[in-house]
């Protein structure tokens, strides 16, 4: 009952764009879920982007991982509902990322009923994980856990980068200390690697690399959504991945 004045006192808002939401059980408004930028189009098997946009040469061509899909472009509503469960706290949104990718990801990546393939997150980092108090990548893991069924797999950490980086740039230790992961003992055959965006594709890499020293024999990198060229999001060439 007290919900539900609540409710009438302040209308439930859209996470993304915090217009009115219309019911109180939806966590985006009818206006964002219509222009998620979807990559329903061709894409490249190994670095998640459209065809017309990988031409060339693939930057996923020297990653870990075997091939890599992603639900959304990160652009327009996808953005703004990952800035909203990122940075303002918006959990329900990881419930809906992972339905949308359940939904839509290859049988291959995500296969219904029982499988050998096993989910793991990406560690976040740990001053991150301080700040926010969660962790979305995880989030969305744990929920695309329950709606497939596969098993999740706390299989990696970050870990402490090699201390001999004598004459290395502050940047390039930095970054040598943000992709370091390590395995946390014998890897799954077989992995679903799930984060939240795809970027450069570097973490992902990363993440694969140690998983496959610790005995995967396949790594598939799933994220929510992933980045384009802004000139390729907003083209007429894109209209067909947005829909």
């Amino acid at each position: 009952m007290l919900a539900e004045v609540v409710a009438l006192v302040t209308p439930p808002r859209c996470a993304a764009c915090r217009a009115p939401a219309g019911r109180a059980a939806e966590v985006l408004c009818a206006g964002c879920r219509r222009a998620l930028p979807w990559l329903r189009g061709p894409c490249c098997e190994r670095c998640a982007l459209p065809l017309p946009h990988a031409r060339g040469r693939c930057p996923a061509r020297d990653a870990a991982f075997d091939r890599a899909w992603a639900a959304v472009a990160y652009a327009g509503a996808a953005r703004d509902a990952m800035h909203a469960l990122k940075f303002c706290a918006a959990r329900p949104l990881a419930s809906v990322m992972a339905a949308q990718i359940a939904a839509n990801a290859p049988p291959a990546l995500l296969p219904a009923g029982p499988s050998d393939t096993v989910l793991v997150a990406v560690p976040p980092h740990p001053r991150r994980r301080r700040t926010r108090g969660f962790d979305p990548a995880e989030l969305i893991a744990v929920a695309l856990a329950r709606r497939t069924g596969l098993p999740l797999h706390r299989a990696l950490r970050r870990g402490r980068a090699a201390s001999h980086q004598l004459g290395a740039s502050r940047e390039a230790r930095r970054d040598a200390a943000n992709l370091h992961f390590a395995a946390r003992g014998p890897a799954p055959p077989r992995v679903a690697l799930v984060d939240d965006v795809h970027t450069t594709g570097a973490t992902l890499s990363a993440c694969a690399a140690a998983l496959r020293q610790a005995g995967s024999e396949h790594v598939a990198a799933v994220t929510w959504a992933r980045t384009l060229d802004e000139r390729l999001v907003e083209s007429d060439q894109a209209e067909a991945y947005h829909r």
